[in-house]
């Protein structure tokens, strides 16, 4: 049978990548959440048999959400306001929005869903700095917290949130900064620097292995450019079994 897959920010440019991989592997079922009903034809283009669903994580109550995770296997975050609307809709989006999909895996009858939270690197209380930073990781992380220190806050707390849960499956991927050049099917993973960046395409290959790594629950992982086949590097990853979550 197709392992039921359900993506929370379908239209988004990894999201997107995604469901094409997923669509070409021919052995799962897309289901996409979207914001805007005319963005169903993005998805239908990269997945002809995918389904797209009309949820606001802003404003559709937890209920809806649980009902679509409803007999699906994953549920892929990669959903964020992307720095639109200031700190309130950061607020709204990356944290509250998280939350309520949390929620929502909870309150699926029977077998829950395992989630891939696609966060990013970095994301840390900004008090504890990893033992394997270099004077560059310090300068570029205060440099990113400068620039954008709401979301960074918001993502800290959304992925907190997350990591003391106990009813379902999670894993959080942490990729660094994104790229659309094309991917090379090389990456770092695990305990790795802030650079170099990393393309969507890469970052959504890394998604679709995950998603049939149910072994890598309970892991978050750090992700950016590197030379490193990624199906070697993330195995190698996942059976080390150390996180990348420092709290």
């Amino acid at each position: 049978m197709a392992k039921k897959v359900t993506i929370v920010g379908g239209h988004g440019k990894v999201s997107l990548r995604l469901t094409k991989l997923l669509a070409g592997a021919q052995k799962y079922s897309v289901t996409s959440i979207i914001r805007d009903a005319t963005q169903a034809s993005d998805i239908l283009a990269a997945d002809p048999s995918a389904t797209a669903v009309v949820l606001s994580l802003e404003d559709s109550p937890v209920s809806e959400f649980a009902e679509t995770f409803q007999g699906q296997d994953v549920v892929v975050w990669s959903a964020g306001a992307g720095g639109k609307g200031g700190e309130e809709r950061t607020k709204k989006v990356d944290f509250e929005g998280a939350v309520k999909v949390f929620d929502a895996i909870e309150q699926v009858q029977g077998p829950k869903p395992r989630l891939i939270l696609v966060s990013a690197v970095d994301i840390r209380n900004p008090d504890v700095i990893p033992a394997h930073y270099t004077e560059e990781d310090i300068a570029l992380s205060k440099r990113v917290r400068g620039a954008i220190s709401a979301y960074m806050h918001w993502k800290y707390e959304a992925d907190k949130n997350l990591v003391a849960r106990t009813a379902f499956g999670w894993t959080i991927l942490r990729p660094g900064g994104l790229t659309d050049v094309p991917g090379t099917g090389k990456a770092s993973i695990g305990r790795t620097h802030l650079s170099p960046t990393i393309s969507r395409d890469d970052v959504a290959r890394v998604l679709a292995l995950l998603i049939d790594r149910p072994d890598a629950s309970g892991l978050a992982i750090d992700l950016v450019g590197g030379e490193t086949p990624i199906e070697e590097a993330l195995d190698a990853f996942i059976k080390k079994g150390e996180t990348d979550w420092l709290g």
